[in-house]
């Protein structure tokens, strides 16, 4: 029994450790060695670049695997798009022709046409240049409010399709006073405007004369004098009175005020007196307006077999008053 005993128990001691020793093997392989004792990391070797496609976008998580109606969607906003330009483009052309219409005289637009008015078609109106250092008429440093431009060039030109008035042409553009005293009528009259002239310091007379087709003649004399303050006291007390002229030019006797012109025509520093021939006028009517303009006189002629036009001498009064202020 002591044999048994014996041997039973080194068996026993042989089992505990041999699982001594197997548990220190799987601690050994469980837990890691101490930091310092960590064998080196050999380098991972270069991988070869490959080309780069089509980038891909991250899908969010919780995006279900379901392609989207993107064509349907795409249509949609191009739908949107395309209105959203039609209505622009439209908005655009509306404002467009809106500011067109009212930069257009009323019978330059379809539809909305006129019957002829009886205007005429002037050339483009230019104000000829000054003088260097030259104020203009009505500045302020302009005292005498003088025209330093040149007088001739400040007459008023004919119209398209007009045939000029050669007996008004003068001597190298200058007209004689003699010569613009033969627009009044009588004889008394040539003598005492000249006369007037003469008095008030007249220095220059430059005029210009047309017949248009419709025959109706137009003749335009400017006077320049010294300041105008003498144009003024001419144009005041000698040459009109309210309600006719002083001075009756040749085919008419008796005028009365034209009140027909709209006061959206009147020009700063230009005043005007125009006159019309009361009936019964003879073989031709004459309307007629003088105009002060700084030191500058206007005398503006017109007159028609039967009846003058009011429109075309609304019109040259009107841009001839331009060509002045």
């Amino acid at each position: 029994m002591t044999e048994q005993t014996e041997q039973t128990e080194q068996t026993e001691q042989t089992a505990e450790t041999a699982e001594t020793e197997q548990t220190e093997e799987r601690q050994a392989v469980v837990s890691p060695p101490p930091p310092d004792v960590l064998p080196a990391v050999p380098a991972v070797p270069a991988v070869p670049a490959v080309p780069a496609g089509p980038a891909v976008p991250a899908v969010p998580e919780g995006t279900p695997l379901v392609p989207p109606k993107a064509t349907k969607d795409r249509r949609v906003l191009r739908a949107v798009l395309r209105w959203t330009a039609v209505v622009v483009v439209f908005a655009a052309v509306g404002t467009a022709a809106a500011y067109g219409i009212t930069r257009q005289e009323r019978t330059d637009l379809p539809g909305l046409a006129t019957e002829p008015d009886g205007r005429w078609d002037y050339p483009e109106i230019v104000r000829p240049p000054l003088p260097s250092g030259s104020p203009a008429p009505f500045a302020e440093a302009n005292r005498a409010a003088a025209h330093h431009a040149d007088l001739r060039a400040l007459v008023l030109p004919a119209p398209e399709g007009a045939k000029a008035d050669k007996a008004l042409r003068g001597e190298d553009g200058w007209l004689a006073t003699k010569d613009f005293l033969a627009e009044f009528a009588s004889k008394e009259d040539r003598k005492a405007a000249g006369q007037v002239l003469t008095d008030h310091g007249l220095r220059h007379v430059a005029a210009r004369g047309w017949t248009t087709r419709d025959g109706t003649h137009t003749r335009i004399y400017l006077l320049r004098f010294g300041t105008a303050a003498v144009a003024d006291e001419l144009f005041a007390t000698e040459l009109i009175h309210y309600d006719s002229p002083t001075y009756a030019v040749r085919g008419a006797e008796e005028f009365d005020r034209d009140e027909d012109f709209p006061e959206k025509t009147e020009f700063a520093h230009v005043t005007r007196s125009p006159y019309a021939e009361t009936q019964p006028y003879g073989a031709e009517q004459v309307r007629q307006a003088y105009l002060s303009a700084g030191d500058t006189v206007a005398l503006i002629v017109q007159s028609r077999k039967g009846t003058a036009g009011a429109v075309p001498f609304q019109q040259t009064v009107v841009l001839q008053s331009q060509l002045l202020s």
